[in-house]
């Protein structure tokens, strides 16, 4: 008789695990458990069955029947996990829809439980209050906002799933307002590459309130909840629905003796096994290590979650593989607008202790600029100052992001440097591209500064800069608007004014995006002149101001919309 594995949850890691485990070991008893009347259903579907972009029947990805007749797997849907016997190695098991408890043997255990939605003391219970996190959740909020003919709604938290569901309750027809207590949406993104974010949902229409911290809920006299603020504010609607993160669901493995860490989850090692070698963990509840700083960290995400359940079906089945520790690669779309990152922001490294990095920005078009339909792609490079090591990165734009962020997690993922997305040979054509893709200008302008042909001055030390500003945008741009105390001379005039510069003095050179300040940088280097250049031009500069991450001067210069000059194919 073979290895008897049960197994504690679906969804993604605990049915990959299964699958896994099957293809693997034909002879095992397989034994899967889950406490809802789903076992395996696309919980990331979630907001756009809400949304009415997804049929409910489209989120249920595999069935019980389907289990048990293709894989052999015994599926028990609304069973739940109350106990654990760790000396008898026996599991007791609650049938929900009796109370009828039991138990069940096992060789190993595998804890797939997942996280549940937080909810603050101050979030009390009330009609049209709720949390998203399983298809019954789903269901729920869209059954209310249908028969109630809901017209007004409020998020309360400003990550993935509030920004998903801000936009889906809008397509439902709801005016939304979105509150959040840091002063950014996404927090756990560097503010400046947050902008974009939050100019395209006010646009819509979206009430955004930052820096708002709620302390309560409570019903209207018409019977409808309210939010109410620390500062005396209330935002009232239809439906409220709180999106204040998750925490690891560790209650079973609390009771049973297994170790739980500062964060809050599982304590797991590299082959998902637990402090018990008989159970092992996966999936939003256990903690695992970052990739970039090494750190503990919990990782919510369907993807490594389902890569946990394969590398503990190979463990239970005596394979050598690894969990190499979570990248934190991630998506996110706002209206007309994705938002995509992968590995460390600043704030991380500068919470891991990691100063040694250099932070660029560029904003190229996502295809060749003469093509039509050329949409601008603001990204973020984060990489080691010592060897280039690709350490993080962000992008927001409105097409052509996840292209270049998965690039550049793969790149990550084989410990390439900005040297290797220099070089990388990637698809071009006008419509798809450019000769010189977003991923390669972003990795030229890294390995400029590593090769120190390009010093990079600061837009955050600006204005206690003693350097001289120069801007050398043509003269239409700089009427429009510029930096106050800037000196213009345009690019094409600069080496033949040479002498109305100070050679006593550090000169800090501007464009709108960049790369001409870089060519004026390289002219004044080498005619003897101290030159940086201030990485990604004004563009850069506004998504600062927007985010309030830098001291600014006066009279700020429009935006640079459509200067195709700098960054152009060529």
């Amino acid at each position: 008789m073979g290895r008897r594995v049960l197994i504690v949850g679906g969804v993604a890691g605990g049915a990959a695990c299964a699958a896994r485990l099957r293809r693997l070991d034909e002879s095992a008893s397989i034994i899967l458990l889950e406490r809802g009347p789903h076992v395996s259903y696309a919980n990331c579907g979630l907001p756009y069955y809400i949304g009415g972009l997804v049929e409910e029947q489209r989120l249920l990805v595999v069935r019980p029947e389907l289990w048990r007749r293709q894989f052999h797997v015994e599926v028990r849907t609304e069973h739940e996990a109350v106990a654990v016997d760790r000396a008898r190695r026996r599991l007791r098991v609650r049938e929900l829809c009796s109370g009828r408890e039991y138990e069940e043997a096992y060789d190993a255990l595998v804890l797939a439980p997942g996280a549940a939605p937080v909810r603050p003391a101050w979030a009390i219970p009330l009609p049209g209050v709720f949390t998203l996190r399983t298809m019954a959740d789903s269901i729920a909020l869209r059954a209310w906002i249908l028969s109630r003919r809901a017209r007004r709604a409020v998020v309360i938290g400003a990550g993935y799933i509030g920004l998903e569901m801000v936009e889906n309750l809008v397509r439902c027809g709801l005016e939304v307002t979105l509150l959040e207590k840091e002063a950014q949406v996404l927090p756990a993104w560097d503010p400046e590459m947050t902008a974009p974010l939050l100019d395209e949902l006010r646009r819509r229409g979206v009430e955004v309130c930052l820096e708002t911290c709620v302390s309560g809920l409570e019903p209207t006299t018409d019977g409808r909840p309210c939010a109410r603020t620390a500062c005396g504010r209330s935002f009232d609607g239809d439906v409220i629905l709180l999106a204040l993160g998750v925490k690891p669901e560790v209650k079973l493995a609390r009771e049973a003796g297994l170790e739980i860490v500062e964060l809050g989850g599982i304590r797991v090692d590299e082959q998902m096994r637990t402090s018990d070698p008989h159970i092992w963990a996966v999936g939003d509840a256990v903690e695992v290590r970052d990739w970039v700083t090494g750190r503990w960290r919990l990782a919510a995400l369907a993807g490594p979650a389902a890569r946990q359940g394969r590398v503990a079906a190979d463990a239970i089945c005596g394979r050598p593989s690894r969990y190499r520790g979570s990248q934190a690669t991630t998506i996110c779309g706002v209206f007309g607008l994705t938002a995509a990152a992968t590995g460390a922001t600043e704030r991380e490294l500068r919470a891991a202790g990691i100063g040694d990095y250099e932070a660029i920005y560029v904003h190229p078009l996502h295809h060749a600029g003469y093509y039509p339909g050329a949409k601008r792609i603001h990204m973020k490079l984060i990489f080691s100052r010592r060897d280039g090591l690709i350490l993080g990165a962000q992008a927001v734009g409105q097409e052509g992001v996840d292209k270049r962020m998965d690039v550049i997690a793969m790149a990550m993922a084989k410990r390439a440097t900005v040297f290797d997305l220099e070089e990388a040979e990637l698809c071009y054509a006008p419509q798809y591209g450019s000769a010189r893709d977003a991923v390669n200008l972003a990795g030229m302008v890294a390995a400029n500064i590593l090769r120190r042909d390009l010093e990079p001055a600061s837009w955050q030390r600006l204005p206690a800069a003693e350097a001289l500003l120069l801007d050398v945008r043509d003269e239409a741009e700089f009427l429009q608007g510029h930096l106050e105390n800037a000196v213009h001379i345009p690019l094409a005039e600069l080496r033949g004014r040479l002498h109305e510069l100070p050679r006593d003095r550090e000169i800090w050179v501007h464009c709108a995006l960049g790369q001409r300040s870089y060519y004026a940088a390289r002219i004044l280097s080498q005619n003897g002149f101290r030159a940086r250049s201030l990485p990604g031009g004004l563009l850069t500069w506004t998504l600062m101001r927007q985010a309030g991450r830098t001291p600014l001067p006066p009279e700020p210069p429009s935006r640079p919309e459509s200067d195709h000059r700098d960054w152009a194919e060529s």
